[in-house]
């Protein structure tokens, strides 16, 4: 089934080459967007939808030829065409990295960290690399995984690359800078919006039974997704994760450890188990594949 060839060529060969990389490609679609750049919402809320547009109509066309073929080769096809919209294998390796990196340095692990979070690092100690470490890794299953595969089963090729669209102009535009506070204001909107149903989804498939404990938690922060995987992580594990002068989640809870990074870990690949499990299932009884 199509879902289940994507997890194995994620298992086996992480990410396709960056020069055919489609998420590559999306990075170099609102780089050439931004041309058209001016400090104002309607200008970034055009931008985006003349790119989402885009990203739909190719997605659609694969998804047409995909629907022409036979099995197995709409199948195989989908597989292959779905594999670079979700990432499981690179954002475990990432994450283990940096423990690894803790072992050795802490400005290693601290460098390490960087190419994972928007936070500067250079100020956190082994205890709040740890917490950053755990909170990407919480997040981005819920964007990187569960959110793809649940457009996918919705909506095939087009829900999940039009997904992975929205999750990367946020990524790019959504507030990062002051350049983008008004251009991005779309491009973070709906990404908010897209991911309202798979983070909570996330959440409760990383601290299943915890659901009162869980929405309290997801309050503590501003975002109003990243709350759900990220305290269930906390929560799951009996750890305390905080961004200074943000958020702290389950405050009671004490300070990670290097054994909790491996217990994150092991935990995470048990949800993807289910998860790709679930999208197989439910893929194969709506489009048959």
């Amino acid at each position: 089934m199509a879902v289940l060839l994507a997890a194995l060529l994620d298992a086996v060969f992480r990410e396709p080459p960056v020069q055919l990389h489609p998420v590559v490609g999306i990075g170099r679609l609102l780089a050439g967007l931004e041309r058209f750049w001016r400090d104002d919402v309607r200008a970034g809320a055009l931008a985006w939808l003349a790119g989402a547009a885009l990203v739909l109509a190719l997605s659609s066309l694969a998804w047409w030829g995909v629907t022409m073929l036979e099995v197995p080769g709409c199948t195989l096809l989908a597989g292959l065409l779905l594999w670079p919209a979700f990432s499981l294998q690179m954002l475990a390796g990432e994450v283990a990295a940096v423990e690894a990196a803790l072992s050795r340095s802490l400005d290693e692990a601290r460098s390490r960290l960087a190419r994972l979070v928007s936070r500067d690092t250079r100020g956190l100690d082994e205890a709040g690399v740890r917490m950053a470490a755990l909170e990407t890794l919480a997040e981005n299953l819920s964007d990187s995984l569960v959110a793809p595969l649940f457009y996918f089963v919705l909506f095939g090729l087009p829900g999940a690359w039009l997904y992975r669209y929205a999750n990367t102009a946020d990524a790019v535009w959504g507030y990062r800078t002051p350049r983008y506070r008004h251009w991005g204001w779309l491009a973070a909107r709906a990404d908010d919006v897209l991911n309202w149903i798979p983070a909570r989804l996330t959440g409760l498939l990383l601290g299943p039974g915890r659901l009162v404990a869980l929405r309290r938690e997801a309050g503590r922060t501003p975002s109003p997704n990243g709350g759900w995987p990220m305290g269930a992580l906390g929560l799951a594990l009996g750890v305390r994760l905080e961004k200074r002068g943000v958020y702290v989640l389950n405050p009671s809870g004490r300070e990670p450890e290097p054994a909790d990074l491996r217990r994150a870990l092991v935990r995470v690949r048990l949800v993807a188990a289910v998860i790709y499990a679930l999208a197989a299932l439910l893929s194969w009884g709506r489009w048959g594949l």
